[in-house]
């Protein structure tokens, strides 16, 4: 695991590559896919660091979301000022709240 700096540009330089990664489903205990994350501009980021998270914890819990939040860096922030602007960080702000975990699905090409 990385040891995240206090800037999310840094700390993706320090991720592996998404080159072979076209999307990745957010599923719940259910099996349902709940969101997906897609490999395209605006969202590379998100996706990155999801990959990232699913290599390292293999599954998003409380754990995986405290790290995953370290990792957004300044953008960590911004999410608890600004509820809805970056809908990724807010469901790891959610899952460190109350606990429960998702899984992460990472689908290459």
């Amino acid at each position: 695991m990385i040891t995240p700096t206090s800037f999310f540009k840094d700390n993706l330089q320090l991720l592996p590559s998404i080159e072979e990664v076209t999307h990745i489903n957010i599923i719940d205990h259910a099996g349902k896919v709940v969101d997906r994350i897609e490999n395209q501009p605006g969202k590379q980021g998100s996706l990155i660091v999801y990959q990232y998270l699913e290599r390292s914890f293999g599954t998003l819990n409380p754990q995986a979301a405290l790290h995953g939040l370290e990792v957004f860096a300044e953008h960590t922030e911004d999410a608890k000022n600004r509820p809805g602007a970056h809908p990724n960080i807010d469901r790891l702000l959610e899952i460190l709240e109350n606990g429960t975990a998702l899984n992460i699905q990472v689908v290459k090409t």
